[in-house]
């Protein structure tokens, strides 16, 4: 599966040395996929209301669903190191007062 997800995801962006899949599993049953893409490429393999993201996933689902597993695929794409994003507090504020 992870293979096939990075397939996809290099023949999407403009990028494809970026591309890079990592798989977990959390228990016997379960697989977890994180894709790793440039930041310009995000939204490429998002696609327009998230329909490219979620065709992948479906895809994902039916090869899961034949290993008799449940797959899931994350997107990351220019985060900060630490792996997550943090909100300045004055600029929450200063959107919250322009309302």
């Amino acid at each position: 599966m992870k293979e096939f997800i990075e397939f996809i995801a290099k023949q999407l962006v403009d990028n494809p040395d970026k591309v890079s899949v990592e798989e977990t599993t959390p228990d016997e049953n379960t697989i977890e996929l994180n894709l790793k893409v440039d930041k310009s490429d995000i939204g490429k393999v998002i696609g327009k209301q998230g329909n490219t993201v979620n065709a992948m996933r479906t895809l994902l689902l039916a090869v899961g669903g034949k290993e008799h597993r449940r797959a899931t695929l994350q997107i990351l794409g220019g985060l900060p190191a630490s792996g997550g994003t943090t909100a300045n507090k004055s600029s929450f504020s200063k959107a919250t007062e322009d309302k």
